[in-house]
């Protein structure tokens, strides 16, 4: 006789998984409680379609036993290097689930140039060890969704609109033929493997330039942070994403049917200098951290003043690259020293030498 599942035991609460993302995602609270709630309640899902199956149901209401519980796929709405990806990849690792990524900008209609959606599969199933039940249980992310939308050319097929109707099936759950080396449906004669995507979270994400115009006019703002008054609000509103509704993503040209299989939104801030700061050095995978451990392998080791890691942010932030440009300022500074170390030197990177102003990493 099997035994009722204990949930309890099996599946970790949203702030346990808060707390795991905590380790490696700098900021944005708000995103991560949201993100967290919905992948629990999806792995309840999961849970929920064996114990309706189980001879001994953990749930023995019979007025219950029943319901389906519905799949809650993700929209992350954030600007550019604020950690969209990153904290989709962090929450597969939370999970211990296979995880993929994938660009929407690359994806075709089936028969043109460029990915099949189905492609989007090969790659979860690549990071699954090609096992189709694992990867049947994943987390895809999809980046730059928001760039399937845009204006229409009159008289000329809308290539991005046939993409999201080709996710619509994928994304709510459907048995999909994906090729096994990843190549067209058309252009191959390999048996295709089926892959069942009900159970695979998807999360998508994109920038969404412009949107927060569109939730302010709604919301009767001039401006942002200011009501028609002219007078500030308050921070809670302060940030127009933040009471972003599906009708205002529609206005980017995503249609409807796309939006409504993705009932889950989460909005990320703008990194502040601050931010871009603990980035540098309290994640577990901190940039500073990851340099220290290449010298050391050199046998030298590096420190960073509190003014160098100060500029670094702030030479980040005037760029308007987000988390995403550190690494290539990091890099810059850097690069004489990686070129060619000295062994069991302690080298130390100064304010001067990272704002260019003659100093040098010595």
């Amino acid at each position: 006789m099997s035994q009722p599942i204990n949930l309890a035991a099996a599946l970790p609460t949203p702030r346990m998984i808060v707390e795991h993302l905590d380790r490696s995602v700098v900021g944005q609270d708000r995103a991560k409680r949201t993100l967290a709630v919905a992948v629990a309640n999806h792995y309840v899902r999961l849970f929920d379609a064996l114990d309706r199956e189980s001879a001994t149901p953990t749930v023995t209401d019979a007025s219950l036993q029943q319901v389906v519980i519905e799949k809650s796929n993700v929209l992350l709405i954030g600007p550019s290097g604020s950690g969209k990806t990153h904290l989709a990849r962090a929450l597969a690792e939370s999970l211990d689930v296979p995880f993929a990524v994938a660009d929407a900008t690359t994806l075709t209609e089936a028969g043109y140039v460029g990915e099949d959606v189905e492609s989007i599969l090969h790659k979860l199933l690549v990071a699954a060890g090609m096992d189709v039940q694992a990867a049947q249980r994943g987390i895809v992310y999809i980046d730059e969704v928001d760039k399937l939308g845009g204006g229409r050319v009159h008289g000329a097929k809308d290539m991005r609109l046939g993409v999201q109707h080709a996710l619509l099936k994928m994304i709510e759950g459907t048995v999909a033929n994906v090729p096994p080396s990843g190549s067209h449906k058309q252009l191959t004669c390999e048996p295709c493997i089926p892959f069942d995507t009900t159970n695979v979270l998807f999360v998508c994400g994109g920038a969404f330039v412009g949107l927060e115009e569109i939730v302010a006019r709604r919301l009767g703002r001039r401006a942002f942070g200011f009501d028609q008054a002219g007078s500030a609000v308050g921070d809670e509103s302060a940030n127009p994403l933040r009471q972003v509704l599906p009708e205002d993503v529609e206005g980017f040209g995503l249609i409807p049917e796309l939006i409504g299989r993705l009932p889950v939104i989460a909005t990320l801030e703008a990194l502040g200098v601050d931010d871009l700061v603990r980035i540098l050095r309290e994640p577990r995978n901190s940039l500073i951290g990851q340099y220290q451990k290449l010298l050391k392998y050199r046998q030298a080791d590096l420190g960073f003043t509190e003014g160098a890691i100060r500029a670094i942010a702030e030479t980040a932030h005037e760029r308007g690259t987000g988390a995403r440009g550190l690494r290539a300022i990091v890099e810059r500074v850097l690069e004489p020293v990686l070129y060619d170390p000295e062994l069991w030197v302690s080298y130390r990177v100064t304010e001067e030498s990272v704002r260019g102003g003659g100093g040098e990493v010595f």
